[in-house]
């Protein structure tokens, strides 16, 4: 298993869609997971330290654990089968480990508010994780992938310098 730290949750520019980014902690090797809307609002919330009037789903699931006597002990993202990610969240009740199915999105939600790590199987890594290429300079970067693309400079001068005034006439 490889430990890693919540990176950035993104947008994607192409659909809307969102990214949670995972970085391993050891190497400069990401992990993008395509997530829900609700569920990248619900890890944003809680990276972002913002207070919520009533407590949202991933809240109500720690008091849940809590009240029962229970703790977290970690998630991890286990398995990549026909492009969907699985996760599992380890639990700790009267001395038992218990071990429950999750999607990703709501088990790295339930990991923010309970402050466990994140793990990601090695195979998984091998199949999905991403290295960023070295810059021009040939020094790595450090920042994931992401959809949005620079706008080469030559090309933005070529734009601003368009005489749009007779376009339609």
């Amino acid at each position: 298993m490889v430990e890693v730290a919540i990176d950035s949750v993104r947008i994607s520019l192409m659909s809307q869609h969102r990214i949670v980014v995972l970085k391993d902690l050891e190497t400069s090797r990401f992990l993008p997971i395509w997530i829900g809307p609700f569920e990248a609002d619900a890890i944003t919330i809680e990276l972002q330290g913002v207070e919520v009037a009533r407590p949202l789903t991933h809240d109500l699931l720690r008091s849940v654990v809590d009240k029962m006597g229970g703790e977290v002990e970690q998630v991890a993202i286990t398995d990549l089968k026909n492009d969907t990610f699985y996760a599992e969240i380890t639990l700790s009740v009267d001395g038992n480990h218990l071990h429950i199915d999750s999607r990703p999105s709501d088990a790295i939600a339930l990991a923010v508010r309970t402050h466990v790590p994140v793990f990601v199987a090695d195979q998984v890594m091998v199949q999905a994780a991403i290295t960023p290429e070295p810059d021009l300079e040939g020094t790595d970067t450090g920042e994931p992938p992401t959809d949005e693309t620079e706008t080469p400079e030559s090309f933005r001068d070529f734009l601003e310098g368009l005489d749009l005034g007779d376009l339609g006439n």
